[in-house]
């Protein structure tokens, strides 16, 4: 989640929508009203300095995805795990009903105080991006050809949506108690900066396309995997072995959404070669945004490109990760052997197959900027600084 920032920054490359928060003030007096009547109303909303594409898909193209119900009912909807046998979060935190829960939490306590302040950055950050999962839902909601139109809809898209969110859901829920029962991060700013997040939504550049958006989350799943699997290994060098199994396990769930996705499409690249290679090209032009890229706090107007700096110094999420999981897409698909393209196909693909190996410069420029000593305080963890 940390290389957007630093590829917004590339200047090899376009720059990619920059957002910012634009503060509306509306002061009404009533002459009849009494000072104490009077009201301030400031609303903070994001901005973005590019036009919005919508429903960028033709119609005709809706069929597919309607003729593909059948296939993802029998290819997609058996990686969704049966609730009885999932895991829950109360399964890897301490049990209030039980005699030994307080012991259990002043040990969970004791291992937290050996995190360092900035790998709780990072851990937050990867909380509070899991916390808007209702911008998530929504966002496939928006999708033509795959949205739930009923919210209960039986069909296998909108299922999978569904399911794949009460999964996902269980990921910041497992944080967000571990971190209130740590007793390190400040609850309270953490909250507001969820609260905002969710409010503020969020901008991938999907346009309402299946292409787009399948393509989009296979990218992200693969990013979270990745994220989170190093907050566990981070975890375990920490001496904390029980964050370590908390990481992973939301690790292990990514990975099993990343096979869904990316074999939606991998069908997509089988019946469809053209537009999925188009769609392909145009993600990775547009950067893919990450989802917490509106993140505020009441205090930073940049704080999620100060989250990603310190992702990208200790190395949860980097630069050049991002350029690896466009290269392991690329093999994944087998996209450099994809046939029965046009002409703009071909350029499109030309284009994904040879970007990572220019992307990995920034990888390079974010670890030479890494060295640079700047710090920035993070109200998560009541204002301490932190070396960017």
């Amino acid at each position: 989640m940390a290389s957007a920032a630093y590829i917004a920054e590339c200047t090899e490359f376009p720059a990619p929508p920059q957002f910012f928060l634009r503060v509306n003030m509306a002061i009404s007096h009533e002459v009849s009203r009494t000072p104490r009547e009077e009201k301030i109303k400031i609303h903070f909303q994001p901005h973005e300095d590019r036009e919005q594409v919508t429903h960028s898909m033709p119609l005709e193209k809706v069929e597919i995805f309607k003729s593909l119900e059948e296939w993802a009912e029998k290819n997609i909807l058996i990686h969704l795990n049966p609730v009885d046998k999932s895991w829950q979060p109360q399964d890897l935190l301490p049990d209030p009903s039980s005699e030994g829960f307080i012991e259990q939490l002043i040990e969970l306590r004791e291992r937290s105080h050996e995190l360092p302040d900035d790998y709780l950055v990072c851990l937050v950050g990867d909380m509070i991006t899991e916390e808007a999962l209702p911008t998530y839902q929504t966002q496939l909601n928006t999708v033509d050809g795959v949205r739930d139109e009923t919210g209960a809809s039986p069909t296998s898209w909108e299922t999978w949506t569904r399911m794949w969110t009460a999964e996902e859901n269980r990921h910041g829920d497992l944080l967000h108690k571990y971190l209130y029962l740590s007793g390190r991060v400040d609850m309270r700013q953490i909250e507001k900066t969820i609260q905002y997040l969710i409010g503020f939504g969020m901008c991938p550049g999907i346009e309402n396309s299946p292409y787009l958006g399948f393509l989009y989350v296979s990218f992200q799943e693969r990013a979270t995997f990745i994220s989170h699997g190093n907050t566990a290994r981070f975890a375990k060098g920490y001496g904390d072995l029980k964050l370590a199994q908390i990481c992973g396990t939301i690790a292990a769930d990514e990975k099993r959404h990343e096979t869904a996705y990316t074999e939606i499409v991998e069908k997509l690249f089988e019946i469809d070669p053209d537009t999925t290679m188009l769609a392909f090209e145009d993600m990775m032009r547009k950067k893919v945004v990450m989802p917490a890229h509106l993140m505020y706090d009441g205090q930073d107007g940049n704080l999620f490109n100060h989250f990603s700096s310190v992702a990208q110094r200790l190395g949860v999420y980097t630069a050049g990760d991002y350029a690896n999981v466009l290269e392991f897409l690329v093999e994944r698909w087998n996209v450099k052997k994809i046939g029965g393209l046009s002409g703009k196909g071909r350029q499109a693909q030309d284009y994904v197959c040879t970007l990572a190996p220019r992307l990995r410069k920034l990888d390079e420029q974010a670890q030479e900027r890494a060295k640079q000593g700047r710090t920035c305080s993070f109200s998560w963890i009541f204002n301490k600084e932190i070396v960017l």
